[in-house]
């Protein structure tokens, strides 16, 4: 029982990890070297409600931003609104970034680098693009950005669990172990009635069997 109550707390906090790590905010230092719009199959919200699945993707332009990192390496952001649905980052001005990004290209005799905010993960097998949703100038590729938004949520989310952690041990002391209490003395007090009954059952079959006994016995010569 505490190896799947271990594992079943392992798989949770994986999950969960995860989970913030794909949509909370992430910023890479970038040269952005290029833009381009493909024709791409993506899935809507609306899609998966409906319960199409992938049969059911739609054929729409995407925008990308295809960017270098200090050492060269490739970086390709996808350029999408979330408007008011999840993640919650309200992006509406995706065209307002394209039109940035388009002025940033620089090359590597006269970089200009910049700091893109963006979330998700870049998986080429599936073909998936972290998703820029802001992008500013920065001095150069040395520049180490704070992630003050993830820092003010881990702290936000620290002490909302322990105010949750500390209203349900005063639940518990209060109600649950009141309760708990209660309910033991109540068995306690069955078990307790029920041997009695039980003894006082077998004192009576006791009785009675050696009284058959002695009647038995009065009538043998």
């Amino acid at each position: 029982m505490r190896t799947a109550k271990r594992v079943f707390w392992i798989v949770l906090l994986t999950f969960i990890a995860l989970f913030l790590n794909f949509y909370l905010p992430s910023k890479d230092v970038v040269r952005i070297v290029g833009t381009d719009v493909k024709r791409m199959d993506v899935v809507s919200r609306e899609t998966l409600k409906e319960g199409d699945g992938l049969a059911g993707a739609d054929t729409r332009d995407v925008r990308f931003i295809n960017a270098v990192w200090p050492d060269g390496s490739p970086r390709v952001f996808r350029n999408e609104e979330t408007d008011w649905g999840f993640p919650w980052y309200f992006k509406f001005d995706s065209s307002n970034i394209q039109a940035i990004a388009q002025d940033a290209v620089s090359t590597a005799a006269d970089p200009k680098w910049f700091v893109v905010s963006h979330y998700g993960w870049r998986i080429e097998i599936f073909s998936m693009f972290p998703n820029a949703v802001d992008l500013r100038r920065v001095d150069g590729p040395d520049y180490r950005p704070i992630p003050w938004f993830n820092i003010g949520f881990f702290v936000m989310l620290a002490i909302l669990l322990a105010l949750a952690w500390s209203f349900l041990r005063k639940l518990r002391r209060r109600l649950i172990d009141p309760a708990l209490t209660k309910l033991g003395d109540e068995i306690d007090e069955f078990s307790d009635a029920a041997e009695d009954r039980a003894q006082a059952t077998a004192h009576r079959a006791t009785g009675f069997h050696r009284r058959i006994k002695n009647w038995i016995s009065s009538r043998l010569p």
